[in-house]
């Protein structure tokens, strides 16, 4: 496991200990397994958490695996370190960035966006004023309304396509 995987996984590792977390990920990198709706998506954000059912979330030098339900439907989701971009903890609203994991698209769009004005995180950089911190990026900030879904039956606890 190189350096970068084991801080990923040891950034994760921490904010699940807190609570829920959304990993954001690149679907279309090789080891990804997703459903096949999804595997196409350069930013596929994904729940995770000890609570959920089946409780077989596992971390390892690999990745990432754990059952989550898409539409109601249960799938096995496997996520190699290197399709990993990102990590936001929904307990503590930390937010861990990896640029040089993020896909090309992803990068365009913060630099030059459409209008050709300089977007707040071409200025200030991810999560606004002052930029990323420290060796993994660190910023603070929460995931927009709409990012991600949750259900308590398990009905929605993965996914939400970029």
């Amino acid at each position: 496991m190189d350096k970068k995987a084991a801080e990923k996984k040891e950034r994760l590792l921490q904010a699940l200990d807190q609570g829920m977390v959304m990993v954001h990920l690149d679907a279309r990198r090789p080891g990804v397994l997703v459903p096949v709706a999804l595997r196409t998506e350069a930013h596929l954000r994904l729940n995770l958490s000890y609570r959920f059912d089946p409780p077989d979330l596992s971390v390892g030098d690999w990745g990432v695996r754990s059952t989550l339900s898409f539409s109601g439907s249960r799938f096995t989701v496997a996520v190699p370190w290197s399709a990993l971009f990102a990590i936001t903890s929904h307990t503590t609203k930390e937010f861990w960035m990896y640029p040089d994991d993020m896909p090309e698209e992803l990068i365009q769009m913060t630099v030059s966006p459409p209008d050709g004005r300089a977007s707040p995180e071409a200025r200030d950089g991810p999560g606004g004023p002052g930029g990323p911190g420290g060796p993994g990026g660190m910023t603070a900030g929460a995931p927009k309304a709409g990012d991600a879904t949750t259900d308590r039956a398990g009905a929605a606890s993965g996914l939400v396509p970029g």
